[in-house]
C-alpha cells in the first residue's frame, strides 16, 4: 500500500468519525451554537457545490473525452453525473422514514426528556438513524477515498467539508439512543459506528475499483462523486443550515465556502 493511499484512506477515516465529534458535542455542550453551525454547513456545502462544479466536473470530462472523443465522452459525463443523483435520492427514498439522517438535532433537545413509553421508540429511532447515515456515509467514503487519490489537496478539502456535516449527524444519532438507553457509553458507540461505513466505502473504493481503474471508469466515478455531492449540498447541507440561520449566515457560509475553494485551487496550482 503506497503512501498516497494510505493518506486517502486517513483523510476518509477523519471525515466517517467525526460523526463522534457531535455525539461529545451533545454531551458536554451546554447550548448549541447556531450561528457557528449555519456557517459551518453553509460553508461546508459552499466547497462541495464548486468543488464538485469546478474541479470534479471538468476532471471528469477531461477523462472521459480524451477516451470517448467530445461529444460522447461529454454525454458520459452527463450520465456519470446526474447517476450521482438520481443514486442518492433513491437511497433517500429507501431509507426508513424513522431513520432518515435529514433530520437534525440539536444539544438541546438532550433536555426534552421522554415519557416512559417512548423509550422504546427512541431506541429504535436512534438505531435506524445510525443505520441510515451509516448507508449514506459509504458513498461518501468513496468520492473523498477517490478524489484524494487523485489530488491530495483535493481530498483534504472535501474531508474536511465532509466532517463538518457529520458533527449534526452524530448528534441525531446519539440524542435518542442516551434517552433510551440512558448510556452516554452506547450513545457515542452508535455515533461513532455510524461514521465507519465511510472509511468502508474508501476501502472497497481501493479494493473493487483501483485495480480496474481506467480513464472510462475513473471520468464516470468522478463525475458520479459530483452528482453525489452537489446532491447532498442541496438535499442536506444547506436545509440544515438554513434550520439555524439567523441573518442568511447560511448563505453567507455558502459563499465563503465557494471562496475559500476557488483562492486555495489558484493557490495549489
Amino acid at each position: 500500500m503506497d503512501s498516497t493511499v494510505l493518506f486517502a484512506l486517513g483523510l476518509t477515516l477523519f471525515a466517517g468519525l467525526a460523526t463522534g465529534i457531535g455525539s461529545l458535542i451533545a454531551f458536554f455542550a451546554s447550548r448549541t451554537n447556531t450561528k457557528f453551525l449555519s456557517i459551518s454547513l453553509g460553508f461546508s456545502a459552499g466547497v462541495m457545490i464548486y468543488v464538485s462544479m469546478i474541479e470534479i466536473f471538468v476532471k471528469a470530462k477531461d477523462a472521459l473525452t480524451s477516451a470517448h472523443g467530445e461529444s460522447l465522452g461529454y454525454w458520459l459525463t452527463l450520465a456519470g453525473f446526474f447517476g450521482g443523483m438520481i443514486f442518492m435520492a433513491v437511497l433517500d427514498r429507501i431509507l426508513p422514514e424513522v431513520g432518515n439522517p435529514h433530520e437534525v438535532k440539536t444539544v438541546e433537545d438532550m433536555d426534552e426528556g421522554p415519557t416512559n413509553a417512548e423509550y422504546a421508540h427512541l431506541r429504535k429511532l436512534g438505531i435506524f438513524t445510525a443505520l441510515a447515515i451509516g448507508i449514506h456515509n459509504f458513498p461518501e467514503g468513496i468520492a473523498t477515498f477517490m478524489s484524494a487519490i487523485q489530488d491530495p489537496a483535493l481530498g483534504i478539502a472535501i474531508a474536511i467539508a465532509v466532517a463538518i456535516h457529520n458533527i449534526p449527524e452524530g448528534i441525531a444519532v446519539s440524542v435518542p439512543i442516551y434517552y433510551a438507553t440512558g448510556s452516554r457509553k452506547k450513545a457515542f458507540q452508535y455515533s461513532f459506528l455510524s461514521g465507519v461505513s465511510e472509511p468502508v466505502g474508501a476501502i472497497a473504493a481501493w479494493l473493487i475499483l483501483m485495480p480496474f481503474l481506467s480513464d472510462t471508469l475513473f471520468g464516470i466515478i468522478f463525475a458520479g462523486v459530483a452528482g453525489i455531492m452537489v446532491f447532498i449540498s442541496l438535499d442536506e447541507l444547506l436545509p440544515a443550515a438554513k434550520r439555524y440561520d439567523e441573518a442568511h449566515l447560511s448563505i453567507y457560509g455558502l459563499v465563503a465556502g465557494m471562496a475559500v475553494m476557488a483562492v486555495s485551487l489558484v493557490l495549489i496550482v
